[in-house]
């Protein structure tokens, strides 16, 4: 290299101090567009300078980027404890109520199938509405839908409260509320996950969604114990309660949370587009997915179903009341929770075991079935719910992983809302189905779905293919 030519280089270097777009964009000729693609500066001290001086639209591109890091790094522990009240605040929508059954039906004067359409006529809706508000959430963004999201949430509470007390005990007027609520609830707990993913990278995005996924699992603890309490009280009481949490929340995310802005690519995505190459998705990987969505909405429609039984035949048939019978019908939802978290971080260090964790999941789910139709005593029933629970948290999140990994980054949003929304009918269909199955006795009860459940290994043991690449799940 001649003297002439390292000339521009060191008056470069010597003028650090100056204003260094102006000095190096002085010195060099600015070349052509097409004489460089950057890519020889990237890296170096000079890259900012040659940004500056050549392409204007860089700066610009650094600007999104510089904001999209000043999100994240605003996204500290008070914007995760806004958040992680979401999930906790979704899982009270049903679980807080079950404990009530008996008394929500002897006060407003209704069949127990009534009693189990509270349920239905809150999870169908969410059901429904959780690929469209997910949807929309990437088109406007995720604070204008959870926000009013919530505010809603606590509304229709409100208008179920309120249905004993200014309303002459309307049922009507009740499930009014509980249909406000579930579409509100569809823009809640979802929503926070995409939002986290917003927010947060790397191991932080770890640390977050754990803390989301342990707060889901504490609501699904304490939300039978909690309804056990509020019943001693005013048993409508449990209604407010929904208001008193969603509000403070909604706020806390209103004032605290800072979206990175959306980019051009989002804004403008049509909904067809949304949901392109899903029916294609399902048509190369069937097997996989119909596997994946049947033991998902099978495993909490008996969940819940059970729940909703033993919420009258533990009064009814055991004599067991209040707090006491709360905390027995929070043995699945512990086992469930706790397995299902301790799960999830198992198979994201061991991926190879996911069958396996499937296989044993669906098989203690199965037996436990099997063996509630046996043995009727409550020692039983204490020992068949935790291995009902255990096989629970084992199932969910290994197929939470298979319908995460088994689509591409552009499908996943669209496969994985459909995928909740089958979950969220599971949860609907429990209660009304188990209630009009009581009398036939425990066979009845408990047979078809641990034949369901058998059936469902078998075909996972010989058709199911796990994705090469797989990215961890948590229950819900």
């Amino acid at each position: 290299m001649d003297k002439d030519r390292q000339r521009p280089h060191f008056k470069a270097m010597a003028t650090k101090r100056a204003d260094k777009t102006g000095e190096w964009a002085g010195v060099i000729d600015q070349p052509a567009p097409s004489e460089t693609n950057m890519a020889e500066f990237a890296g170096t001290e000079f890259a900012s300078e040659w940004a500056g001086a050549v392409n204007p639209a860089i700066p610009v591109l650094r600007r999104k980027e510089q904001a999209k890091t000043a999100g994240a790094a605003k996204a500290n522990n008070w914007v995760l404890a806004a958040l992680a009240g979401v999930p906790l605040i979704m899982v009270l929508g049903n679980s807080m109520l079950i404990p009530a059954f008996p008394q929500i039906r002897d006060a407003m004067g209704i069949s127990p199938l009534q009693v189990g359409l509270l349920i239905t006529f809150f999870s169908i809706p969410a059901g429904i509405a959780i690929p469209f508000l997910g949807f929309l959430s990437d088109r406007i963004g995720r604070k204008k839908i959870m926000v009013p999201a919530l505010l809603l949430y606590g509304l229709g509470g409100l208008i179920s409260g309120l249905s004993p007390v200014l309303f002459q005990k309307s049922y009507a007027v009740m499930l009014t509320g509980r249909i406000i609520q579930g579409l509100a609830a569809a823009g809640t707990a979802p929503i926070a996950m995409a939002l986290i993913g917003d927010l947060y990278q790397s191991q932080s995005r770890n640390k977050a969604l754990g803390v989301l996924e342990a707060t889901n699992g504490l609501g699904k603890v304490i939300s039978p114990i909690l309804g056990s309490l509020l019943v001693l009280l005013i048993w409508w009481s449990l209604f407010f309660v929904y208001a008193a949490l969603a509000v403070p929340v909604a706020l806390a995310i209103a004032f605290l949370v800072n979206e990175t802005p959306l980019s051009a690519q989002q804004t403008g995505k049509s909904f067809s587009a949304y949901f392109s190459g899903v029916s294609e998705l399902f048509q190369k990987k069937a097997a996989t997915l119909l596997i994946a969505f049947f033991g998902g909405m099978l495993a909490l429609f008996t969940l819940f179903g059970v729940l909703s039984y033993l919420s009258d035949a533990l009064e009814a048939t055991y004599g067991l009341q209040g707090v006491r019978k709360g905390l027995v019908l929070a043995i699945p939802v512990l086992a469930s929770a706790s397995t299902a978290l301790g799960t999830g971080f198992f198979l994201q260090r061991r991926p190879q075991y996911l069958k396996a964790s499937l296989l044993t999941g669906l098989g203690l789910f199965s037996v436990s079935l099997i063996l509630s139709a046996l043995f009727q005593t409550i020692p039983a029933v204490l020992a068949l719910l935790a291995v009902l629970g255990l096989g629970v948290g084992l199932t969910l999140p290994s197929l939470n992983t298979i319908v995460t990994s088994s689509a591409s980054e552009e499908k996943r949003g669209a496969v994985t809302a459909f995928y909740g929304g089958v979950r969220f009918i599971g949860v609907a269909l429990g209660p009304p189905v188990f209630s009009l199955l009581e009398k036939s006795g425990p066979w009845a009860l408990y047979g078809p779905w641990a034949a369901a459940g058998a059936a469902t290994l078998l075909l996972a043991w010989f058709f199911l293919k796990t994705p090469k690449s797989q990215a961890t799940g948590a229950a819900s």
